[in-house]
């Protein structure tokens, strides 16, 4: 744990190895790092994390892959929405139901203006 708290970790989009693993983003370089003053804590919340299931499936990573490439190639207008660095307090259902609901109404805005899809990315 120590290297979270004290050192910065490299930008290497996989590990050492070359290959992505669960782990792997403790080598990488984090450039606004918050500085954890309880090693402990922070490690129970590490271990909470890795026990809970993941919030995207990877057939999902790979559609919005899709889709941002169609936003890049002028096809689709991105629009993503939501705080920057929200805290865990703040992730509560309604919450974020408004927001997403926030997102829904703009993009309907924008599809009828645009007259072209939407890909919505929340940040919630």
């Amino acid at each position: 744990m120590a290297s979270i708290i004290e050192e910065p970790m490299s930008l290497n989009t996989t590990s050492q190895s070359g290959t992505w693993a669960p782990a792997s983003w403790r080598e990488r370089t984090t450039l606004q790092q918050p500085i954890y003053t309880d090693a402990a804590e922070l490690e129970h919340a590490l271990i909470k994390l890795s026990q809970l299931p993941p919030l995207v499936t990877s057939w999902e990573i790979f559609r919005l892959k899709e889709l941002l490439a169609e936003a890049a190639a002028g096809k689709r207008f991105l629009l993503q929405g939501g705080d920057c660095a929200e805290t865990f307090d703040d992730c509560s259902s309604p919450l974020i139901s408004n927001r997403l609901k926030v997102m829904l109404q703009m993009s309907l805005v924008l599809v009828h203006g645009l007259q072209m899809p939407v890909v919505r990315v929340g940040r919630f």
